[in-house]
Protein backbone atom coordinates (compact mmCIF):
# COMPACT_ATOMS: atom_id res chain seq x y z
CA UNK A 1 0.00 0.00 0.00
CA UNK A 2 1.35 3.55 -1.27
CA UNK A 3 2.04 5.36 2.22
CA UNK A 4 0.05 8.62 2.23
CA UNK A 5 1.84 12.26 1.94
CA UNK A 6 0.98 13.00 5.51
CA UNK A 7 2.94 9.71 6.57
CA UNK A 8 5.64 10.16 4.59
CA UNK A 9 6.02 13.65 5.13
CA UNK A 10 5.86 12.82 9.33
CA UNK A 11 8.64 9.75 8.58
CA UNK A 12 11.03 12.85 6.69
CA UNK A 13 10.48 14.82 10.21
CA UNK A 14 11.70 12.12 12.33
CA UNK A 15 14.09 11.24 9.96
CA UNK A 16 16.00 14.49 10.33
CA UNK A 17 15.30 14.90 14.15
CA UNK A 18 16.99 11.29 14.57
CA UNK A 19 20.14 12.05 13.16
CA UNK A 20 20.20 15.76 15.17
CA UNK A 21 19.53 13.24 18.53
CA UNK A 22 21.98 11.05 17.69
CA UNK A 23 24.92 13.93 18.07
CA UNK A 24 26.63 13.84 21.70
CA UNK A 25 24.76 14.15 24.97
CA UNK A 26 25.36 16.78 27.17
CA UNK A 27 25.58 15.74 30.97
CA UNK A 28 24.63 18.96 33.80
CA UNK A 29 27.18 19.64 36.16
CA UNK A 30 25.59 18.10 39.43
CA UNK A 31 21.64 19.24 39.02
CA UNK A 32 20.40 20.10 42.45
CA UNK A 33 17.71 18.33 41.45
CA UNK A 34 16.45 14.75 40.03
CA UNK A 35 12.94 14.33 39.15
CA UNK A 36 11.38 11.07 40.03
CA UNK A 37 9.73 9.90 37.37
CA UNK A 38 9.23 10.98 33.50
CA UNK A 39 9.23 14.86 33.03
CA UNK A 40 6.23 15.48 30.66
CA UNK A 41 6.39 18.66 28.48
CA UNK A 42 2.77 19.82 26.91
CA UNK A 43 2.86 20.90 23.23
CA UNK A 44 0.96 23.55 21.95
CA UNK A 45 0.91 22.99 18.67
CA UNK A 46 0.50 19.82 16.32
CA UNK A 47 2.84 17.20 15.62
CA UNK A 48 5.95 17.33 13.54
CA UNK A 49 5.89 21.15 13.30
CA UNK A 50 9.29 22.85 14.54
CA UNK A 51 7.84 23.66 17.74
CA UNK A 52 7.48 19.86 18.19
CA UNK A 53 10.73 19.05 16.69
CA UNK A 54 12.27 21.30 19.12
CA UNK A 55 10.79 20.06 22.32
CA UNK A 56 11.74 16.67 21.57
CA UNK A 57 15.41 17.08 20.47
CA UNK A 58 15.75 19.40 23.73
CA UNK A 59 13.55 16.14 25.84
CA UNK A 60 16.29 13.92 24.63
CA UNK A 61 19.12 15.64 25.51
CA UNK A 62 17.76 17.03 29.45
CA UNK A 63 16.50 13.30 29.77
CA UNK A 64 20.09 12.33 29.82
CA UNK A 65 21.69 15.32 31.98
CA UNK A 66 18.73 14.91 34.80
CA UNK A 67 18.34 10.71 34.15
CA UNK A 68 14.71 10.50 33.31
CA UNK A 69 12.76 10.73 30.41
CA UNK A 70 11.54 13.56 29.30
CA UNK A 71 8.30 13.14 27.19
CA UNK A 72 6.22 15.68 24.78
CA UNK A 73 3.05 15.40 24.30
CA UNK A 74 0.65 17.31 21.82
CA UNK A 75 -2.26 19.72 23.00
CA UNK A 76 -2.79 21.61 20.06
CA UNK A 77 -6.02 23.89 19.56
CA UNK A 78 -7.20 27.57 21.24
CA UNK A 79 -4.25 29.37 20.06
CA UNK A 80 -1.70 27.27 21.60
CA UNK A 81 -3.27 27.88 25.11
CA UNK A 82 -4.14 24.10 26.08
CA UNK A 83 -0.50 23.31 26.44
CA UNK A 84 -0.71 25.43 29.66
CA UNK A 85 -3.56 25.15 30.75
CA UNK A 86 -2.96 21.42 31.02
CA UNK A 87 -0.77 22.52 34.33
CA UNK A 88 -3.90 23.97 36.26
CA UNK A 89 -4.29 20.41 37.35
CA UNK A 90 -0.86 19.11 37.80
CA UNK A 91 1.51 19.17 40.93
CA UNK A 92 4.12 21.79 41.12
CA UNK A 93 6.78 19.33 41.12
CA UNK A 94 8.81 19.78 38.19
CA UNK A 95 7.63 16.58 36.42
CA UNK A 96 5.02 18.82 34.24
CA UNK A 97 5.63 21.37 31.73
CA UNK A 98 4.12 23.45 29.10
CA UNK A 99 5.56 25.04 26.00
CA UNK A 100 3.98 28.90 26.38
CA UNK A 101 4.35 30.80 23.26
CA UNK A 102 3.14 34.53 22.98
CA UNK A 103 -0.84 33.57 22.49
CA UNK A 104 -0.61 32.82 26.33
CA UNK A 105 -0.28 36.49 26.96
CA UNK A 106 -2.79 37.44 24.39
CA UNK A 107 -5.90 35.22 24.63
CA UNK A 108 -7.13 35.83 28.13
CA UNK A 109 -7.90 39.58 26.55
CA UNK A 110 -10.46 38.11 24.30
CA UNK A 111 -11.70 34.38 25.60
CA UNK A 112 -12.44 33.26 28.87
CA UNK A 113 -9.48 30.92 30.40
CA UNK A 114 -9.90 29.23 33.82
CA UNK A 115 -5.67 30.57 34.68
CA UNK A 116 -4.57 34.26 35.04
CA UNK A 117 -1.59 34.10 32.37
CA UNK A 118 0.96 35.46 34.64
CA UNK A 119 0.14 34.53 38.27
CA UNK A 120 -0.59 31.03 37.73
CA UNK A 121 2.52 29.99 36.25
CA UNK A 122 6.17 29.67 37.25
CA UNK A 123 8.90 30.48 34.32
CA UNK A 124 11.70 28.70 33.34
CA UNK A 125 13.36 29.46 30.53
CA UNK A 126 13.25 30.99 26.80
CA UNK A 127 13.91 28.74 24.03
CA UNK A 128 13.49 30.19 20.61
CA UNK A 129 11.54 32.59 18.64
CA UNK A 130 9.21 32.42 15.38
CA UNK A 131 10.41 34.02 12.07
CA UNK A 132 7.74 35.38 10.07
CA UNK A 133 6.99 35.43 6.46
CA UNK A 134 4.90 35.62 2.83
CA UNK A 135 4.67 32.21 1.18
CA UNK A 136 3.16 30.77 -1.36
CA UNK A 137 4.04 27.83 -3.52
CA UNK A 138 6.73 28.04 -6.41
CA UNK A 139 3.76 27.92 -9.08
CA UNK A 140 1.80 30.56 -7.70
CA UNK A 141 0.96 33.83 -10.03
CA UNK A 142 2.31 36.33 -7.54
CA UNK A 143 5.58 37.17 -8.21
CA UNK A 144 6.06 39.60 -5.40
CA UNK A 145 4.32 40.98 -2.52
CA UNK A 146 2.99 43.55 -4.18
CA UNK A 147 1.00 40.96 -6.39
CA UNK A 148 -0.52 39.58 -3.47
CA UNK A 149 -1.83 42.75 -2.12
CA UNK A 150 -2.89 44.05 -5.17
CA UNK A 151 -5.05 40.56 -5.34
CA UNK A 152 -6.47 41.28 -1.71
CA UNK A 153 -7.43 44.99 -2.63
CA UNK A 154 -9.32 43.62 -6.08
CA UNK A 155 -11.33 40.50 -4.83
CA UNK A 156 -11.56 40.94 -1.08
CA UNK A 157 -11.55 37.72 0.79
CA UNK A 158 -10.99 35.71 -2.31
CA UNK A 159 -7.62 33.99 -1.81
CA UNK A 160 -7.09 32.22 1.24
CA UNK A 161 -4.09 32.04 3.75
CA UNK A 162 -3.21 29.79 6.62
CA UNK A 163 -1.68 30.61 10.42
CA UNK A 164 -1.27 28.58 13.91
CA UNK A 165 -5.18 29.67 14.55
CA UNK A 166 -7.47 32.90 15.98
CA UNK A 167 -5.50 35.61 17.31
CA UNK A 168 -2.13 33.86 16.95
CA UNK A 169 1.07 36.19 15.69
CA UNK A 170 0.56 35.41 12.07
CA UNK A 171 -3.31 36.33 12.12
CA UNK A 172 -2.84 39.21 14.70
CA UNK A 173 -0.03 39.90 11.47
CA UNK A 174 -1.91 39.55 8.84
CA UNK A 175 -4.56 41.70 10.35
CA UNK A 176 -2.44 44.83 10.94
CA UNK A 177 -1.12 44.70 7.01
CA UNK A 178 -4.86 44.19 5.64
CA UNK A 179 -5.40 47.79 7.82
CA UNK A 180 -2.39 49.13 6.55
CA UNK A 181 -3.16 48.55 2.37
CA UNK A 182 -6.69 48.23 2.78
CA UNK A 183 -6.44 44.40 1.49
CA UNK A 184 -9.05 41.59 2.63
CA UNK A 185 -7.96 37.95 2.60
CA UNK A 186 -9.52 34.84 4.26
CA UNK A 187 -8.15 33.57 7.51
CA UNK A 188 -8.26 29.52 7.21
CA UNK A 189 -6.20 28.48 11.29
CA UNK A 190 -4.37 25.25 11.68
CA UNK A 191 -2.95 23.42 14.64
CA UNK A 192 0.86 23.91 13.59
CA UNK A 193 2.85 24.20 10.89
CA UNK A 194 2.93 20.38 9.37
CA UNK A 195 -0.54 20.65 9.05
CA UNK A 196 -0.20 24.76 7.18
CA UNK A 197 2.53 23.39 4.98
CA UNK A 198 0.30 20.22 4.04
CA UNK A 199 -2.19 22.69 3.37
CA UNK A 200 -0.03 25.06 1.41
CA UNK A 201 1.56 22.27 -1.13
CA UNK A 202 -1.72 20.77 -1.86
CA UNK A 203 -3.56 23.93 -2.74
CA UNK A 204 -5.65 24.64 -0.11
CA UNK A 205 -4.66 27.37 0.70
CA UNK A 206 -3.00 30.20 -1.50
CA UNK A 207 -0.49 31.50 0.97
CA UNK A 208 1.09 31.50 4.58
CA UNK A 209 1.17 34.50 7.08
CA UNK A 210 3.01 32.56 9.98
CA UNK A 211 6.16 31.13 11.02
CA UNK A 212 9.71 28.96 9.38
CA UNK A 213 8.35 26.21 8.82
CA UNK A 214 8.35 26.66 5.43
CA UNK A 215 11.88 26.90 5.87
CA UNK A 216 12.66 23.63 4.06
CA UNK A 217 10.15 23.66 1.43
CA UNK A 218 11.74 27.09 0.41
CA UNK A 219 15.07 25.34 0.09
CA UNK A 220 14.08 22.73 -1.87
CA UNK A 221 12.31 25.41 -4.19
CA UNK A 222 8.64 24.27 -3.44
CA UNK A 223 7.86 27.24 -2.07
CA UNK A 224 8.80 31.13 -2.78
CA UNK A 225 8.99 33.94 -0.08
CA UNK A 226 7.53 37.12 -1.06
CA UNK A 227 8.38 39.17 1.94
CA UNK A 228 10.02 38.60 5.07
CA UNK A 229 7.75 40.21 8.34
CA UNK A 230 11.54 40.95 9.76
CA UNK A 231 13.00 44.06 11.56
CA UNK A 232 15.62 43.06 8.37
CA UNK A 233 16.32 41.15 6.00
CA UNK A 234 17.92 37.77 6.48
CA UNK A 235 21.48 36.57 5.70
CA UNK A 236 19.77 33.61 4.55
CA UNK A 237 17.42 35.24 2.85
CA UNK A 238 19.28 38.09 1.28
CA UNK A 239 17.89 38.76 -1.56
CA UNK A 240 14.24 38.70 -0.31
CA UNK A 241 12.81 42.06 1.13
CA UNK A 242 11.30 42.49 3.81
CA UNK A 243 7.47 43.84 4.13
CA UNK A 244 9.36 47.12 5.21
CA UNK A 245 11.12 47.87 2.55
CA UNK A 246 7.89 47.46 0.52
CA UNK A 247 6.05 50.12 2.54
CA UNK A 248 3.92 48.02 4.63
CA UNK A 249 4.92 48.47 8.59
CA UNK A 250 4.44 45.52 9.74
CA UNK A 251 7.05 43.19 11.81
CA UNK A 252 5.89 39.94 13.49
CA UNK A 253 7.00 39.02 17.00
CA UNK A 254 6.60 35.53 18.63
CA UNK A 255 8.89 34.12 21.29
CA UNK A 256 8.30 31.28 23.19
CA UNK A 257 9.68 29.05 26.27
CA UNK A 258 8.70 26.82 29.20
CA UNK A 259 6.64 27.30 31.84
CA UNK A 260 5.54 24.93 35.16
CA UNK A 261 2.47 25.24 37.44
CA UNK A 262 2.69 28.21 39.91
CA UNK A 263 4.46 27.93 42.94
CA UNK A 264 7.06 25.64 41.79
CA UNK A 265 10.31 25.47 44.01
CA UNK A 266 12.79 27.81 42.93
CA UNK A 267 15.67 24.81 43.12
CA UNK A 268 13.59 23.06 40.33
CA UNK A 269 13.19 25.99 38.51
CA UNK A 270 16.78 26.83 38.01
CA UNK A 271 17.66 23.11 37.40
CA UNK A 272 15.66 23.13 34.75
CA UNK A 273 16.35 26.23 33.20
CA UNK A 274 20.25 25.21 33.23
CA UNK A 275 19.69 21.84 31.94
CA UNK A 276 17.18 23.54 29.06
CA UNK A 277 19.37 26.33 28.54
CA UNK A 278 22.74 24.21 28.14
CA UNK A 279 20.33 21.86 25.55
CA UNK A 280 19.02 24.63 23.40
CA UNK A 281 22.99 25.88 23.34
CA UNK A 282 24.03 22.38 21.85
CA UNK A 283 25.09 22.32 18.43
CA UNK A 284 22.52 19.87 16.97
CA UNK A 285 19.71 22.05 18.42
CA UNK A 286 21.17 25.40 17.03
CA UNK A 287 21.09 23.51 13.59
CA UNK A 288 17.59 22.23 13.83
CA UNK A 289 16.84 26.15 14.21
CA UNK A 290 18.91 27.24 11.81
CA UNK A 291 17.26 24.94 9.15
CA UNK A 292 13.87 26.51 10.69
CA UNK A 293 15.01 29.97 10.26
CA UNK A 294 15.41 30.24 14.47
CA UNK A 295 17.78 31.61 17.00
CA UNK A 296 17.53 31.04 20.69
CA UNK A 297 15.43 33.15 22.40
CA UNK A 298 17.49 33.53 26.01
CA UNK A 299 15.71 34.52 29.11
CA UNK A 300 16.43 33.04 32.59
CA UNK A 301 13.51 32.77 34.93
CA UNK A 302 13.24 36.16 36.04
CA UNK A 303 13.60 37.88 32.69
CA UNK A 304 11.15 36.00 30.95
CA UNK A 305 8.54 36.47 33.94
CA UNK A 306 9.15 40.56 33.07
CA UNK A 307 8.57 40.10 29.54
CA UNK A 308 5.76 38.45 30.21
CA UNK A 309 4.08 40.37 32.70
CA UNK A 310 4.79 44.22 30.29
CA UNK A 311 4.11 42.52 27.28
CA UNK A 312 0.62 41.01 28.93
CA UNK A 313 0.03 44.17 30.32
CA UNK A 314 1.02 46.18 26.83
CA UNK A 315 -1.01 43.77 24.05
CA UNK A 316 -4.64 45.04 24.88
CA UNK A 317 -4.89 47.65 22.23
CA UNK A 318 -3.36 46.25 19.44
CA UNK A 319 -6.36 43.41 20.16
CA UNK A 320 -9.16 45.73 20.72
CA UNK A 321 -7.75 47.16 16.93
CA UNK A 322 -7.74 44.01 15.86
CA UNK A 323 -11.36 43.47 16.94
CA UNK A 324 -10.52 40.68 19.18
CA UNK A 325 -10.72 42.28 22.37
CA UNK A 326 -13.10 44.97 23.43
CA UNK A 327 -12.18 48.30 25.19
Amino acid sequence: MTASPVNLNRRALAAGLGSLIAAPGLALAQPKWKPERPITIYNPFAVGGITDLHLRLLGEKVGKMLGQPVLVEARAGAAGTLAPAALMTAKPDGHSLACYTINSLRYPHYQQVAWHPTRDFSFITGLSSYTFALVVRADSPWKTVEDLLAAGKANPEKHTYGTSGIGGSGHLMMIEIEQKVGARFTHIPYKGGAEWMQALIAGQIDFLADASQWGPFVDDGRCRILAMVTEQRLPKYANVPTLRERGVDAVGQSPYGLVGPKDLNPVIVQTLHEAFSEANNDPATLALLDRYIQVPWKKNPAEYRAFAEGYFGSVKPLLIKAGLAKG
